[in-house]
């Protein structure tokens, strides 16, 4: 045989040899992955009854005329008032919404409801029932309602300490289930922490006053409930007794 010949068939044998070979190779490289850790998943809760400190009220200037250029004439004249007004009192907020023009029953003569709704907001409780007592009683507005509930920074405030709470709470219920499971100890894994979503004010409704025979207002301010919900898994570590 040729020498030429022998050595190239001996040359593809070893190169066909390798690739055959590799891979096993590579099979054994590979890492035995190492056994899954057990996780629980728990959940802590803390919630408290915090008083509220800011006070809504709605009011509205309504009219009704056969003329419609008249009555929204005498409800923006008592708007204008009104907001003239409560820039008199530092403390509160006013925004208007909600003008509307409607048309009253189909029979002629023709009669039309123009309304504007006064947004009031506010923290000094006696400043704000004073002032809605001198919208009704002098400036003719009628109230649509009021709701109490709870500023960004006094919910923020509470939520700090409630989340401390519902934190230590968690941690408590994670090391009691790994201990139940036989596990000597545990680490956090995805943990979130949610809060309760502020309800939304909306008011509560009264009957319609008249100027002529409105009342001081009573308003009394209750609490609003704030909560904080830590959940997440532990991951068990050391070995399970048996």
């Amino acid at each position: 045989m040729n020498y030429t010949v022998v050595r190239t068939i001996f040359g593809a044998l070893a190169t066909a040899l390798a690739f055959s070979a590799t891979p096993v190779a590579r099979a054994q490289a590979v890492p035995v992955p190492a056994p899954l850790q057990p996780i629980v998943t728990v959940s802590a809760s803390a919630s408290a009854s915090v008083a509220t400190d800011r006070l809504q009220a709605w009011l509205r200037a309504e009219t009704e005329s056969a003329d419609p250029a008249s009555a929204a004439n005498q409800v923006n004249a008592a708007m204008a008032k009104a907001l003239a007004r409560v820039k008199g009192v530092p403390s509160v907020k006013a925004q208007t919404s909600g003008y509307s023009t409607q048309q009253i029953g189909d029979k002629k003569p023709l009669r039309w409801r123009v309304a504007q709704t006064l947004t009031l907001e506010g923290a000094d409780f006696a400043a704000m029932a004073a002032l809605i007592t001198r919208l009704q009683d002098e400036d003719g507005l009628l109230v649509s309602g009021t709701a109490f509930s709870l500023s960004a920074d006094a919910r923020r405030r509470a939520e700090e300490g409630l989340t401390q709470e519902a934190i230590r709470g968690w941690q408590e219920r994670a090391q009691r289930a790994a201990q139940g499971l036989g596990f000597s100890g545990w680490r956090p894994g995805h943990v979130t922490v949610q809060t309760g979503e502020p309800p939304r004010a909306f008011p509560m409704m009264r009957a319609q006053v008249s100027a002529a025979s409105a009342a001081p207002v009573t308003l009394e301010p209750g609490t609003a409930e704030v909560s904080v919900t830590v959940s997440g898994d532990a991951v068990l570590e050391g070995a399970a007794h048996r």
